[in-house]
């Protein structure tokens, strides 16, 4: 190995019952070395990952660390953090009621005792020399998540860490939350750590990251200098073919040629979470979204239109008919479909199938005590699984088995099935790979067609921009703005946030 390899992993195959994970792939990380894993749910990436951190055992390859020339055998995560090899993960796996020294080195004593006033001391001095803001004796729940995860990184570091697997990490990070987990990450790569990020956030792959390895169908597509590869080449990369421009994807989309008429409407809408009184409404084959940064209440909003959460104030009117909207069944009985902001907490029934959650919304509506046969559901299951190209090996597989991707499908097809006239979709393509974006995008668009009204929330402004001809824009949950089709534009939006005075329709 070169001196300034840390890792190399050479031929590395792992095959499932009928599936071949990976095959032949090749993967090199240098010493002070942001590099980026890539590609599409399903590609291998976490396939890869799992083998180089003992979750899974490879069919063949092998792997050496750190300049060793022979090459090691990693059997267990226990092996690998041996090795240095430390993963965070998206999920924060810390343990919020304690400190943030216990957390960084609770489990890991020699001794039945442990001199915490010392270990706090070593834990201040590691945060400082990291550039953590936090306090080694701050119980970790009062942290942001941004800092949780700084502090789950600096655990990793101090176990003599030398490759750090970044899964994720800023997956539910506002802007100035990732700024700071980046320049973390550049102090690491300054100490010689090499880091492997694995993101969906293309933009941020090229704000932070100095190589790229692209794997499609576990196999290696290449690896590349972070300057020799646009955007648009990575994107085609990945998905084995010419990325139709996203951005015209609105452009080519047909009209809606029906009436032109509100399908919902409110007046001084508001919420036990805080969301002020607004006026909005939805017209039939229309695209809108709320916009804002994290905490303006764009979530909160559509969750009060939903009454997902308890509605204080306001009247709604469906197709120019004054409704009562006080839960979530009367907004379903109402044409009202919601895809929510948490997948796994609001969204998906993980032990139930893949069919079982398609069914859901629609059961719901017809009543638990008047099942669908089996039949009826299998049917709606296929449709559904086919039209919108659900990865699963079955109709019966749980529904936690299946892609982050995949998973995002099956709730789509669930509102689907109760033909909405209203649908809501919040974070949609969130921790989803590029191609599923643009299928999901492609759906939100051709529904518009139809004449369904949509509203779309994305934290990627352009996605947002892509699919919308209309966007609320929020401020400290009020609604401060509001741009239409030529006024649409990131500028717009960011000076509409900084300056924007209260506006309702």
């Amino acid at each position: 190995m070169k001196n300034n390899v840390v890792l190399s992993m050479r031929g590395i195959s792992k095959t499932f019952p009928g599936v071949r994970a990976l095959n032949n792939v090749d993967f090199t990380l240098c010493k002070g070395e942001i590099h980026a894993l890539m590609g599409e749910n399903g590609a291998g990436k976490s396939t890869l990952v799992k083998v180089l951190t003992g979750v899974y055992t490879m069919d063949s390859g092998e792997i050496r660390v750190d300049g060793v020339n022979n090459a090691v055998s990693i059997r267990s995560p226990q092996d690998a953090q041996n090795m240095g090899i430390s993963t965070v993960y998206q999920e924060i796996t810390l343990c919020p009621n304690l400190t943030v020294a216990e957390n960084m080195f609770i489990g890991r004593g020699k001794y039945h005792f442990i001199n915490w006033r010392s270990q706090e001391k070593r834990a201040d001095e590691l945060l400082k020399k990291l550039k953590i803001p936090v306090r080694a004796a701050q119980q970790l729940g009062t942290c942001s998540i941004a800092v949780q995860q700084m502090v789950a990184i600096a655990r990793a570091v101090d176990m003599d860490c030398k490759v750090l697997i970044l899964d994720e990490p800023t997956s539910s990070l506002d802007e100035r939350e990732v700024e700071l987990l980046f320049s973390l990450m550049r102090e690491l790569k300054a100490h010689g750590v090499g880091i492997i990020f694995i993101t969906h956030f293309l933009d941020q792959v090229y704000e932070v990251c100095d190589k790229i390895t692209v794997l499609r169908n576990g196999e290696l597509v290449g690896e590349y200098e972070i300057k020799d590869l646009p955007k648009v080449d990575l994107i085609s990369a990945m998905l084995g073919k010419d990325l139709e421009d996203i951005s015209r994807l609105k452009q080519q989309k047909k009209s809606y040629e029906g009436d032109k008429e509100a399908v919902y409407e409110t007046f001084g809408l508001s919420s036990a979470e805080g969301v002020k009184p607004f006026n909005f409404r939805t017209m039939k084959g229309e695209v809108n979204g709320f916009t804002g940064l994290l905490g303006s209440g764009r979530s909160e909003s559509v969750r009060a239109i939903f009454a997902a959460d308890r509605v204080t104030g306001g009247t709604v009117k469906i197709s120019g008919k004054e409704v009562k909207i006080s839960k979530p069944l009367e907004a379903m009985r109402n044409g009202i479909g919601y895809l929510p902001e948490d997948r796994k907490g609001d969204g998906i029934i993980q032990d139930l199938s893949v069919r079982e959650n398609i069914i859901l919304a629609l059961q719901v509506l017809k009543g638990f005590f008047k099942p669908f046969s089996k039949a009826e559901a299998e049917k709606f299951a296929d449709e559904y699984i086919k039209l919108l190209q659900i990865k699963t090996a079955s109709k019966d597989t749980p529904i936690k088995s299946l892609s982050g991707g995949n998973q995002q499908k099956v709730i789509l097809a669930r509102w689907l099935l109760t033909n909405p006239q209203y649908l809501i979709l919040d974070e949609p393509t969130r921790g989803i790979d590029v191609g599923t974006k643009v299928e999901i995008q492609k759906q939100v668009l051709k529904l518009a067609e139809k004449g369904v009204g949509l509203t779309f929330i994305s934290s990627e402004i352009q996605e947002m921009l892509n699919v919308c001809s209309r966007l609320v824009v929020m401020r400290d949950r009020n609604i401060v703005g509001e741009l239409r089709e030529d006024e649409l534009s990131q500028d717009n939006i960011m000076r509409t946030i900084a300056g924007g005075s209260a506006h309702n329709e």
